[in-house]
């Protein structure tokens, strides 16, 4: 299956897509979907005392640990190197079709910040998409840049955060104090306590309040991507991504078995033992240091997130039509619909606005929810495609970015 490059700023219609990588979206907003919803659910912000006096604490210690090694990282890696993938199909459309096509890019990428803006405070604190669409303005810079020099700066900005996190160990320095200053301004303006922290949401006599809780909330996500390093993290992952974007890796599966293969049996030999102890070190209040505890992630995350993708890929040329890759291939199409969807589902379900049910539930109950969340949005994602070109949301970005209207219904 060929893009078809023609001279005109018409986005890429449906046509040419490679399903490998809609598989490989759709396999990634599951897997953030187990990661997000412990915290939509409130279970994360519960007291110890609170989460040992469920039911099911027992089951619930077992799968807050295989979170840990099997979700935590794994499929954010994942979708920051598949957004890698896409901003350099998007830069090879733009730069071939139209001289002045990086205009389109960047107001491609302005329309996605404003639109991870108004999920951050009006919907989800834990909002990528700003992070994604600033670091993206970045990328054009460089296409220039040889295969080697992408590689050897992934490399780099992965492993930095060991680095930084030594020296903010060693020099007590905390480059985040400013933010959780911020946030804690706006906890007391509020009535937000460390009492009522983990009910607030569930509690929520009405969007008011949820908002309040968003505006306070919008600091801690700044002081987790600081103190997180994840300016860092995300770039190196898009440059890996835009280094098997440039190469077409994508497009030749077959040809790229001995490499895959590599990369599966490297990523689940290291990064599983890894990831245990990453988990024991999160778990534990991390024993071996800021410093050792990013380390475990850089070699624990990171390489079985590749394993997964890489696993993902061989099994796609052994058994490309079976039917769960169209069925993840489906919410893969809607990537950008279907994370904004989490969110929504997620404060309907938990939140005092909605059902309620935030801060009752086990790990291991929340879990059951959220994959019932994503199969209803696999659910939905087939029966939209059947009538529509595109997701709604994925309609109105295009829509904005290349200021006009675009058909929506198939055959129109």
């Amino acid at each position: 299956m060929k893009v078809n490059y023609s001279d005109d700023s018409s986005p890429v219609q449906g046509g040419e897509r490679y399903p490998i990588l809609d598989v490989l979206r759709g396999l990634a907003l599951f897997g953030i979907c187990l990661a997000n919803f412990p915290e939509f659910s409130l279970y994360s912000f519960l007291p110890q005392e609170a989460v040992a006096a469920m039911p099911a604490a027992g089951a619930d210690r077992v799968v807050r640990v295989l979170q840990y090694v099997l979700v935590d990282g794994k499929f954010y890696t994942m979708f920051s190197i598949l957004f890698g993938i896409g901003f350099s199909i998007m830069m090879a459309n733009v730069e071939r079709r139209h001289a002045d096509g990086f205009r389109i890019f960047y107001r491609r990428m302005a329309v996605l910040l404003a639109i991870g803006f108004l999920h951050l405070m009006f919907l989800w604190s834990g909002d990528i998409l700003m992070l994604y669409a600033a670091l993206g303005l970045l990328l054009p810079w460089c296409r220039r840049v040889s295969n080697r020099g992408l590689l050897s700066a992934a490399a780099v900005l992965l492993l930095l955060p060991v680095v930084l996190d030594a020296a903010k160990e060693v020099s007590g320095f905390e480059p985040s104090a400013p933010v959780v200053r911020a946030q804690r301004y706006f906890c007391d303006k509020f009535g937000i306590t460390e009492e009522n922290f983990a009910v607030w949401l569930r509690d929520a006599g009405g969007y008011g309040d949820v908002f309040r809780f968003l505006v306070q909330g919008a600091f801690v996500r700044m002081q987790e991507l600081i103190d997180g390093n994840r300016f860092f993290k995300v770039m190196g992952l898009f440059l890996l991504g835009f280094w098997i974007g440039r190469n077409r890796l994508y497009a030749d599966l077959e040809r790229c078995r001995p490499l895959l293969r590599k990369v599966a049996m490297f990523g689940f030999s290291a990064g599983l033992p890894v990831s245990v102890l990453y988990a024991w070190s999160s778990l534990n209040g991390h024993p071996w240091g800021l410093a050792g505890h990013s380390a475990l992630y850089a070699f624990g995350v990171f390489p079985l997130g590749l394993a997964y993708m890489a696993a993902v890929c061989l099994w796609y040329v052994r058994r490309r039509e079976c039917a769960v890759f169209r069925l993840l291939a489906a919410p893969g199409r809607m990537a950008l619909s279907n994370y904004i969807g989490q969110s929504v589902l997620g404060m309907a379900v938990f939140y005092g606005i909605g059902f309620g049910f935030g801060a009752g539930m086990g790990l291991s109950q929340v879990m059951a929810v959220a994959a019932g969340v994503f199969l209803f949005e696999m659910a939905f994602s087939v029966f939209w495609l059947r009538f529509f070109r595109f997701g709604p949301l994925e309609w109105v970005w295009r829509m904005l970015t290349y200021g006009k209207r675009l058909p929506l219904l198939k055959g129109e």
